[in-house]
């Protein structure tokens, strides 16, 4: 079955995007990973990063923050080129990477003091809040850790200094379902003040409802399309058609981005489908119909 069509990108605010990225290439041993990045994040929202597993996610994520060369293109943080990392603007970014793996011999409260000091805006009074309630001992090696609590550890790093721009790659990957449920509580909260604009890669899609976040997927090297939440649950429908005789080949639907034929159904990913054609499609083809509303974690397995 022949991949879906690319979407159309939602038209971009007229403010300036916090983030703008023009043809950004990425290959590692000749292999080309991001090819020709065009994107743009505005202020104020929460972005879902979705892309399967080896689709250059954390890649994108490292060339956007200047921890990673590119190979051609552009990063704009704030308005400015991003050449490499440092300088002002780096006050206003926080990080959480996959793993935290810094300092093992720095203890959890020697480590925050030490990070504080090159942050003018950070919250001690929040740090030491997230540390009693996420159970991190202050006086515990980082090494001693878990990996959930290292995560814990790298959010409360990332948070503390009141980051304009937060970027999050799997953050609560190591974290258990309350641990999870607790940061996006605390993201949450962030949000409320304006401004600020988080970059969450994911592959738990409840999270992303939560936050209510706009949808970016990575695919194929490139960003095939960003989208409200509310407007992918809107427009995108999955219609089912069944026969007894089943399907040889997809039924022609306009608006079909992917095809599935399943026992005696065709499954249809269809962005604003048009009701009275498809049941007019159903009575001249002898089948039933059901128009369905996908999950989220559908519409990614689908799309992605």
């Amino acid at each position: 079955m022949s991949m879906p069509a690319p979407l159309p990108p939602m038209s971009q605010p007229a403010t300036a995007p916090v983030l703008r990225v023009r043809g950004l290439h990425k290959s590692f041993d000749r292999r080309e990973v991001l090819r020709g990045i065009d994107w743009d994040v505005p202020a104020g929202r929460v972005i879902g990063l979705l892309g399967r597993n080896g689709a250059g996610k954390t890649t994108l994520l490292r060339c956007l923050l200047g921890l990673s060369p590119v190979d051609a293109g552009t990063v704009a943080l704030f308005g400015e080129p991003m050449t490499e990392p440092g300088g002002e603007r780096m006050h206003r970014i926080g990080f959480v990477p996959q793993t935290f793996d810094l300092f093992p011999w720095m203890k959890v409260r020697a480590y925050l003091d030490f990070t504080a000091a090159f942050y003018a805006g950070w919250n001690h009074a929040l740090a030491a809040r997230l540390l009693g309630d996420w159970q991190l001992d202050p006086k515990q090696k980082i090494g001693e850790l878990s990996q959930g609590q290292r995560q814990k550890l790298a959010i409360v790093r990332a948070i503390a200094p009141g980051p304009d721009l937060l970027v999050l790659d799997e953050p609560v990957a190591s974290l258990d379902p309350q641990a999870r449920r607790a940061f996006m509580a605390e993201l949450l909260e962030l949000m409320q003040a304006p401004g600020k604009t988080v970059i969450f890669s994911t592959h738990i899609t409840a999270d992303l409802e939560r936050a209510d976040a706009d949808i970016t997927l990575l695919r194929d090297g490139a960003i095939r399309f960003t989208r409200p939440l509310g407007e992918l649950r809107e427009r995108m429908k999955r219609v089912v058609l069944a026969r007894a005789e089943g399907w040889t080949q997809a039924p022609a639907v306009a608006g079909l981005l992917k095809a599935t034929l399943k026992d005696r159904e065709a499954q249809l990913l269809v962005e604003d489908p048009l009701t009275d054609s498809l049941r007019a499609l159903a009575e001249r083809e002898g089948a039933s119909l059901r128009i369905e509303q996908p999950t989220l974690e559908d519409l990614f397995v689908e799309l992605a």
